[in-house]
Formats: C-alpha cells, sequence, structure tokens
C-alpha cells in the first residue's frame, strides 16, 4: 500500500497512529494529514526517535493495513 492509498483511508490509518503513538492528539494527526514528512517529524519530536526509526515504523503501520 502506498500513501496514496493510506489517504483514501485516512480514518482507519488515523486510528492505527493513535493506538501506536497515544501521546499524539487528534488535533496534531490532522494537522499533519496527508503530509507524511510532517507526521513522522510529529512523531519524531513527541517520542525523541531518529528519523530512519520513525520512518521504518510508518511503514510498518502501512504495510499492516
Amino acid at each position: 500500500m502506498n500513501w496514496d492509498q493510506i489517504m483514501g483511508r485516512w480514518t482507519e490509518f488515523k486510528g492505527k497512529l493513535m493506538e501506536r503513538y497515544g501521546e499524539l492528539t487528534d488535533d496534531e494527526i490532522e494537522q499533519a494529514r496527508g503530509d507524511r514528512e510532517q507526521l513522522e517529524g510529529l512523531i519524531q519530536q513527541k517520542y525523541g526517535d531518529t528519523k530512519e526509526n520513525v520512518r521504518d515504523a510508518v511503514n510498518r503501520l502501512i504495510d499492516d493495513m
């Protein structure tokens, strides 16, 4: 599944993000809607993880869909 397909299933993907990253608020996720880099930056900032680890984690969430 690619990012364009994720955008078509945004509500489902957002739910998975909130399960995985409970510190993210609904508003924060919605602000990043459609912008993968912004979303990954937000996760990186909140959790203090590396850019590569965050990208891998987001890829795993996408693959799980």
